[in-house]
């Protein structure tokens, strides 16, 4: 009895592969073995800068609020840790829009925070 290859699962999960791998450069995106290494390479960098995407969006709304604050006279974790006594609680993608944004709005916040 001939053995059996199951032909057309093979060929659904190459032309996924390669489906996946369009738009690629060379052999990367038509030779089935290399697009399989360049495409699992490709998803775990998917994977893990969908995370590290969250942690550079904080880090510049960090920047941005630190920016709008020394123009109001004053510091980043001064504002952060006034907002925090007052119990305001305003998150930072908020805080940074409203700086980047709205100033004066800002501005009203920076002053309700200290006073």
């Amino acid at each position: 009895m001939p053995r059996s290859k199951n032909k057309v699962a093979s060929h659904r999960r190459r032309k996924k592969t390669l489906e996946l791998a369009k738009g690629s450069w060379g052999a990367r995106s038509k030779v089935h073995t290399v697009a399989k290494h360049h495409v699992e390479k490709a998803l775990q960098h998917a994977y893990r800068d969908r995370r590290k995407k969250k942690r550079e969006f904080r880090s510049l709304w960090i920047v941005r609020i630190n920016a709008a604050a020394r123009e109001n006279g004053t510091t980043y974790s001064r504002l952060i840790a006034a907002l925090a006594n007052k119990e305001v609680t305003i998150n930072r993608k908020v805080l940074a829009d409203l700086a980047a944004n709205s100033p004066e709005t800002f501005k009203e916040v920076v002053h309700f925070a200290f006073n």
